[in-house]
């Protein structure tokens, strides 16, 4: 029976119509679902998240719509960043190398450097909070920020990853299937098929796998380089993610046990975590030894040492979990 002229199509719309009658980019629209500034529904049809038509209505009768969901997704590059800030582009990129300006989103240029974006709004209140005026205006940058840079820290692309499964699992709600592939979808498939050794439970976590922003046509030098920025690497927050992961499936496991005993049914859709096993496996890569096991989930892995001060990832931690307005 088609889903044409049914009441769920009446009462919800697809992003593409939301972002639409909500005067906003599309680009915009994603920002702003994964904010939590716009809430989506499950799509009854498989089809993915939708957005009720009572929303729209909300957003629309808000004080200032368009003009303040807009400001509340504007992001910026360094050069403008600075310029909110007052501070040199120089010492931007330093703060933000050293993982206390968190970016929210990135692309790649035609040369296939990536641009990191951030919350315009998110960077004026950092400059306007007094224990951060040393970080923006001392002479010198702070030493142990100095230390690390020439040590080649750059904790933006894990602070991006760690920011990013928070937005995901925020999404998955209350289903432990999704979480635990909101997780998944930011390892390697080998770091997967490590800690779940289970086909049938893979199979279920890639039918579950949330869709990662696109860059570039599949398969090309643009689109790997997204990939490899998308994947945890850095050891320790490898063994966060495999922990994280690990306790989710208990959860998982416990609450929706897979069926067992038929073959993984072949799914459409993103290709899977990991390689179906074949009669004879190859030597699979040695694990990395795992770090102690942290603590539950916290908003984003902890950045390794040294630790950066306090600033806007404190408060960013207060904000992550604040509900929509």
């Amino acid at each position: 029976m088609s889903r044409t002229g049914t009441t769920p199509d009446r009462l919800t719309c697809a992003p593409s119509r939301a972002a639409r009658e909500l005067d906003v980019k599309r680009s915009e629209f994603d920002l702003a679902v994964n904010l939590g500034l716009i809430r989506t529904v499950p799509d009854e049809g498989g089809g993915g998240r939708r957005v009720a038509r009572a929303e729209i209505d909300r957003l629309r009768s808000g004080e200032g719509f368009p003009d303040i969901l807009r400001e509340r997704v504007a992001t910026v590059g360094t050069t403008e960043g600075a310029r909110l800030m007052d501070a040199a582009p120089t010492r931007f990129t330093s703060l933000a190398r050293y993982g206390l300006l968190v970016p929210v989103t990135f692309y790649l240029n035609r040369y296939r450097t990536v641009v990191w974006l951030y919350l315009a709004e998110e960077l004026r209140q950092f400059a306007a909070e007094k224990s951060n005026a040393r970080l923006l205006t001392a002479h010198r940058t702070p030493i142990e920020i100095r230390e690390g840079l020439k040590a080649g820290m750059d904790r933006r692309p894990r602070n991006w990853r760690g920011r990013h499964v928070g937005f995901l699992t925020r999404e998955a709600e209350d289903d432990p299937w999704a979480r635990a592939a909101a997780v998944a979808c930011l390892l390697a498939p080998a770091d997967v098929a490590e800690v779940i050794q289970d086909p049938h439970e893979r199979a279920r976590l890639a039918h579950c796998r949330p869709r990662l922003p696109a860059h570039g046509a599949p398969g090309s030098a643009t689109a790997e380089l997204a990939e490899k920025l998308m994947t945890a690497s850095e050891p320790d927050e490898v063994a966060w993610f495999r922990t994280d992961l690990a306790h989710t499936m208990e959860e998982a496991r416990r609450r929706h046990p897979v069926a067992q005993g038929l073959p993984p049914t072949p799914l459409t859709g993103p290709p899977p975590l990991a390689p179906a096993p074949a009669p004879a496996p190859a030597p699979a890569r040695a694990p990395a030894p795992l770090a102690p096991a942290p603590a539950r989930m916290a908003e984003r892995p902890a950045p390794s040492e040294p630790a950066p001060p306090h600033g806007l990832l404190s408060w960013l931690r207060r904000r992550g979990r604040r509900p929509a307005g």
